[in-house]
């Protein structure tokens, strides 16, 4: 992509506009870098961008910028509705995501991994699998590192691993990933998409430009995403997560578990990946995530052995059902990246209780309603905290106790006042972040740091919770 000399936009300066505005400075482009925040409420990186050579519009845009502009490079945070990315069409700029920039700027292969839950484990296990197999792996996206800070001494072998959100893929036109790996679908990011269909819209832009040499890797348990796959023209493979499901009508290879392994069956022969023994994750959905990255770096040519030694290795990813402490008997667990209802349940569903689980933030969509069931059957309170407190206790309220706390530092604490040893303490939200912290990664060290703070004692036992 010839950027030398373009008047170049960058909106939106967390992570990946920084990365973004970056890149384009390397390749010659005069970038102006906007963001509403002032400067004082950006990071450290964000003012070093104008010794690298950018203009910086902090505070508030400039309308005349966008019009002015070229290209226009939009951070997965921005809006894409936002009047000056309408106005900037409108004068023949091109508006595109940054992973759009950072693809068409790339050498090498790219893996892609979206869906509603379980990007985060998956993308991380398939940049592990095939680091096993001694491959040039550069894994980020949505996780880690931005696309854009990646591309620099890229060749034909490296192989992009990327988890892909659907703030990412809605502004995206050529981008192509050899394998994309489609986990679920289920309501999130209501309060950014105008309905649940422009959300499954977006996330479904990850099969758009693949060809019939591309692979789709997909939940043949889900039939939304069954039905998106369809659509594209990548050969698929199927992955079930359970093992008495019923085959979909397109039956070909196929990724699944049995008599205590995972399977990967293709070309008329099947052979072991891994087997659960291994697994070292805690919860079922995460041991079909490692079934799906399994199967996409199998395509991608990691041999078998490779895969099974590094999910024996592979321990999770940070903010994900991640193990913070074990005290007093009262073990602890950060899932501050469940930011939905179904991620949390799953989160819940995978301890046997008795749990204390500490939910809420601000509200994104779906129905708390939805978490009663699981909450019954291994639940003893709720501590519920942000802007989606009482919406909690409205719709959980008569099927434990939920206790509202002012803070997350509050919620640590009463739970553990409320909990007895063999009990769990579970940061599930099921809600975004952003009334209370910058993002999910500072809500789990928050509450990381909360549990570090507890006395090492013998938890006191039930307090008679009201709501």
């Amino acid at each position: 992509m010839e950027l030398a000399g373009k008047n170049a936009v960058v909106v939106g300066m967390a992570r990946s506009g920084v990365a973004a505005a970056e890149l384009l400075l390397r390749r010659g482009a005069r970038v102006v870098a906007t963001d509403r925040k002032p400067a004082a409420e950006l990071p450290p990186p964000v003012v070093s961008l104008r010794e690298k050579g950018a203009r910086l519009e902090l505070g508030a845009h400039v309308p005349g910028t966008f019009t002015a502009a070229e290209l226009v490079v939009v951070s997965p945070g921005v809006p894409w509705d936002l009047p000056e990315l309408v106005s900037a069409r409108r004068a023949g700029a091109e508006v595109i995501a940054e992973l759009e920039l950072g693809f068409r700027c790339l050498a090498g292969t790219v893996a892609a991994v979206t869906g509603t839950k379980g990007k985060s484990t998956t993308t991380a296990a398939l940049g592990a699998m095939l680091k096993q197999a001694g491959r040039d792996v550069r894994v980020g996206g949505n996780i880690g590192e931005a696309v854009t800070g990646l591309v620099e001494g890229s060749t034909a072998e490296t192989l992009f691993v990327l988890e892909v959100s659907s703030f990412q893929l809605e502004g995206t036109e050529s981008f192509h990933p050899r394998v994309a790996v489609f986990l679920n679908l289920s309501a999130d990011h209501l309060d950014r998409h105008p309905s649940f269909e422009d959300y499954a819209r977006a996330k479904a832009r990850i099969f758009r430009n693949q060809t019939e040499a591309d692979w789709a890797v997909v939940n043949a348990d889900d039939p939304a995403v069954l039905a998106l796959a369809r659509e594209g023209r990548a050969r698929r493979l199927h992955f079930h997560l359970h093992p008495d499901a019923p085959p979909p009508e397109d039956r070909g290879p196929a990724a699944f578990f049995a008599a205590g392994e995972a399977r990967l069956e293709r070309g008329g022969a099947t052979e072991s990946l891994f087997t659960l023994a291994q697994v070292r994750l805690p919860g079922a959905h995460l041991a079909g995530d490692l079934l799906a990255a399994a199967a996409a770096a199998r395509l991608l040519g990691a041999p078998a052995g490779e895969v099974s030694a590094a999910v024996g290795s592979f321990t999770g990813v940070e903010h994900v059902l991640e193990r913070v402490a074990d005290i007093g008997g009262v073990a602890f667990f950060n899932d501050s990246k469940a930011t939905n209802v179904d991620a949390a349940r799953k989160g819940i569903e995978a301890f046997a209780g008795p749990l204390l689980v500490i939910m809420g933030g601000r509200y994104k969509g779906g129905d708390f309603h939805e978490l009663a069931g699981a909450l019954a059957a291994r639940g003893k309170a709720v501590l519920a905290i942000g802007e989606a407190r009482e919406r909690i206790a409205e719709a959980l309220g008569s099927s434990l106790p939920v206790i509202r706390c002012g803070g997350l530092g509050e919620a640590v604490a009463k739970a553990w006042a409320e909990a007895k040893p063999g009990d769990t303490v579970l940061l599930a939200p099921a809600c975004s972040s952003f009334d209370m912290f910058e993002d999910y990664a500072a809500r789990g060290r928050a509450f990381k740091e909360e549990v570090r703070r507890l006395e090492p004692r013998e938890p006191a036992g039930p307090t008679g919770a009201r709501r």
